[in-house]
């Protein structure tokens, strides 16, 4: 398991972008930075590692799956150049918690409010489906950014696999890992769950598997964060 002793969140953003622990993620990130997609021929990819992003004194952190191959992995930020990021971001600006309702670049203007992004796993995985192992790989990471962002009352999980990711960091904290309940609450839809200073929330993930099919709709999501404004 990778080893984190970053001091502060710059070092952190450079640690995790040197991190090479998995070898069938650094194939498959680079291999997309080559054989990119045609709509972006022209483009450099990042093809690496992408480190969270947004207000160092949030108080809500909200917690992915993964970089998109064209997304994230292209663009070098977290849900930033593609239709999850599109979702994402223009129900923050709603709530309150962005300035802008898109994404497309790193350098396009996008402040958040309040608000910090992250992905369980950092690197971009094919078919989209980073596995267990990878997730706990890459888990020094989140479990040093939540040391890190010292004032966060409340994290936002985007899917399962995002929520056992956060769980995974609070039961390794020193701070939060006695304040857990005694079983891990099964995932859903707005679930909240109070863990001492910090409360977690569940949202579905806004991917297009659960956008276009209706599962998560943006007033959805919307309820999620407005609840997230009321606790923090």
């Amino acid at each position: 398991m990778v080893v984190v002793r970053s001091r502060d969140l710059e070092s952190l953003s450079r640690d995790i972008t040197q991190c090479r622990a998995c070898p069938r993620l650094v194939d498959w990130r680079e291999r997309i930075g080559r054989d990119k997609r045609a709509a972006f021929r022209d483009e450099t990819y990042w093809a690496k590692p992408v480190p969270g992003f947004g207000d160092r004194r949030a108080h809500m952190m909200i917690v992915g799956l993964a970089p998109a191959a064209h997304g994230g992995n292209r663009t070098g930020r977290v849900f930033t150049g593609d239709r999850s990021g599109d979702f994402l971001f223009a129900s923050l600006c709603r709530c309150g918690f962005a300035n802008q309702a898109t994404s497309t670049t790193v350098d396009d203007g996008l402040v958040l409010r309040d608000a910090y992004v992250c992905a369980a796993v950092r690197c971009a995985p094919p078919a989209n489906k980073p596995t267990t192992t990878e997730r706990d790989e890459c888990a020094p990471f989140l479990h040093r950014e939540l040391e890190l962002l010292d004032q966060v009352r409340v994290i936002v999980a985007l899917g399962a696999f995002g929520y056992e990711a956060v769980w995974s960091a609070l039961r390794a904290s020193s701070t939060f890992g006695a304040k857990l309940p005694p079983r891990r609450p099964r995932f859903a839809h707005l679930l909240e769950v109070p863990c001492g200073p910090v409360t977690v929330l569940g949202a579905f993930h806004p991917s297009q598997q659960n956008t276009f099919t209706g599962r998560l709709t943006p007033a959805m999501l919307d309820a999620v964060f407005r609840r997230a404004a009321a606790l923090t």
